[in-house]
């Protein structure tokens, strides 16, 4: 009889760990690559469409005042995954960082241990082999950007070359990953990154084939703005749209990895506006627009093409029942400029490069259709999965947990400052170094290399364009914010700036040599 209890009680024990791990959710990451907030129609529709990302909004929650750290791809990627900002994770560059220190504690490999399959397939970018993972399957051409066609992956079974574009070969990798899945109790983490719509911006054959010359979308107020009499960090960099484009940028040259049938369609597609383009006796201001509609236009086209396979990823977890008890995500490494400034790229303090789309669902634990104000930042992702994964969270993390955001609907969020700091100077861009604060209505920033700041009121300059720094009846403001800008370094023990990394002694020439050979193409 004895043995009978506890025979029974084994069972109950058995059943009620089993009935745990059941309610641990899965956990889907879809992260994009320079995708800026007004390219996503959950936040704005005025220049396109993004139905299928789109449902994520729709079935879950919006984050209005999402940020990164950090706004450049390496660091960010490292900074999902580690908590941490980037002197605290040791990425702070994409150009001389080194390889990602993988043996830091990360969210996959704790969610590992605590015993999910985890998985990733796309852009790593961290110049290093994923770890913490199960199963890898990474972009490793082009020093792991990868090309819109035809690029090659990397994993642990070695380099295989492709065929075909990069956002459907990601989707196939993952969807034919997620049907073993189907069956299995264990919970699962799988992370599925894109290229798109990162520089040089390619949309897929389908949207080739749709392409319209004369079709024009709206440009910015701020496309033809002067640089002239605003600081020095904004007259030295180098991402204008009239000057800094290549060739291939605005598609007056073909990519090369492309093969012959492919090649037919991109002829197809750009060769008679070229011809027209060169043909044509333009005004400086009309070659920026006609560039400026070559790149929104190609730039919104691979959004689209991105879309597309989001939502054949979302069709598929939704037919099989795996979206049930699973937290989807949507984010983006970083923001871009699309035209505001005359610009375009990321890297800078200001919302159109730090702020980011961050979009959340998860069934019976978010109110769907629901929206939140809250400051949020980048350093928040991996303690709130963890916190939703039952998971402790270490204390070498420094962002929060977003759950109570999440999952109460009378939670009220605590007003918050956000630490910024880009790093890479000398780089292709040319943008100085500089760190800041972002708080709940302003800005500010310092170029510290050069001396200079910048104080945006957020409020009544949402396009950050009057700098306030030295203003008067702005002497307050600016000391309250310096103030609390140096408690921000000190809780997050950020080095002094005489101690940030310096790249490689012929670094700055090696530039220069790049860009005059891409000026040439």
């Amino acid at each position: 009889m004895k043995s009978i209890f506890n025979l029974l009680v084994v069972i109950c024990v058995s059943c009620t760990a089993m009935a745990q791990e059941q309610k641990r959710p899965n956990i889907v990451f879809i992260f994009s690559d320079d995708h800026a907030v007004k390219a996503l129609s959950a936040y704005d529709d005025t220049l396109m469409q993004t139905p299928n990302i789109d449902r994520i909004a729709k079935k879950g929650m919006r984050f209005d005042r999402a940020y990164v750290g950090n706004a450049v791809c390496g660091p960010s990627r490292a900074t999902l995954l580690t908590g941490k900002h980037s002197h605290a994770n040791g990425y702070e560059t994409n150009d001389w960082s080194g390889e990602f220190n993988g043996h830091q504690e990360t969210l996959p490999k704790l969610l590992q241990q605590s015993g999910y399959k985890t998985a990733v397939f796309g852009k790593w970018h961290l110049m290093s082999d994923p770890v913490g993972f199960d199963d890898w399957s990474v972009i490793d051409n082009v020093m792991e950007q990868g090309t819109y066609y035809n690029p090659s992956f990397r994993s642990p079974a070695g380099i295989k070359e492709t065929t075909g574009y990069v956002a459907e070969i990601v989707t196939d990798q993952t969807i034919s990953w997620l049907k073993n899945q189907k069956q299995s109790e264990q919970p699962f983490l799988l992370m599925y990154n894109h290229k798109s719509p990162h520089r040089d911006w390619i949309p897929a054959p389908q949207e080739l084939a749709e392409w319209d010359e004369s079709a024009t979308l709206p440009e910015p107020n701020t496309l033809l703005r002067s640089m002239d009499g605003l600081s020095e960090a904004r007259q030295n960099s180098r991402m204008s749209i009239a000057d800094d484009m290549t060739d291939l940028d605005v598609k007056l040259s073909e990519p090369s990895s492309m093969n012959e049938e492919q090649l037919k369609l991109w002829e197809a597609t750009f060769a008679k506006g070229n011809e027209e383009f060169e043909n044509a006796d333009l005004t400086d201001d009309e070659i920026t627009r006609w560039k400026y509609q070559r790149y929104i236009k190609t730039y919104t086209g691979s959004v689209k093409s991105m879309d597309r396979e989001i939502g054949r990823l979302l069709d598929y977890l939704e037919a099989n029942n795996l979206d049930e008890n699973t937290i989807i995500i949507y984010s983006s490494d970083q923001g871009f400029y699309l035209g505001e400034n005359g610009w375009f790229d990321k890297r800078w303090i200001n919302d159109v490069s730090s702020k980011i789309p961050l979009l959340i669902q998860w069934p019976n634990h978010i109110k769907e259709g629901s929206s939140t104000s809250a400051l949020v930042q980048n350093i928040d992702f991996a303690p709130t999965l963890l916190d939703a994964a039952g998971v402790e969270i270490p204390e070498a993390m420094q962002g929060i947990s977003l759950l109570p955001v999440l999952t109460d609907d009378e939670f009220e969020p605590q007003s918050r400052d956000l630490y910024y700091q880009f790093y890479e100077n000398p780089g292709f861009h040319g943008v100085a170094r500089h760190y800041g604060i972002i708080s709940e209505r302003y800005k500010l920033a310092n170029f510290y290399n050069n001396e200079e700041w910048e104080l945006f009121d957020t409020q009544t300059d949402p396009d950050e364009q009057i700098n306030l720094y030295g203003q008067p009846g702005y002497e307050k403001v600016t000391a309250d914010l310096k103030q609390r800008l140096l408690s921000l370094r000190a809780q997050y023990k950020v080095p002094s700036t005489d101690d940030d990394p310096q790249p490689p002694w012929y670094y700055s020439t090696l530039i220069r040599v790049v860009e005059m050979i891409m000026g040439w193409m």
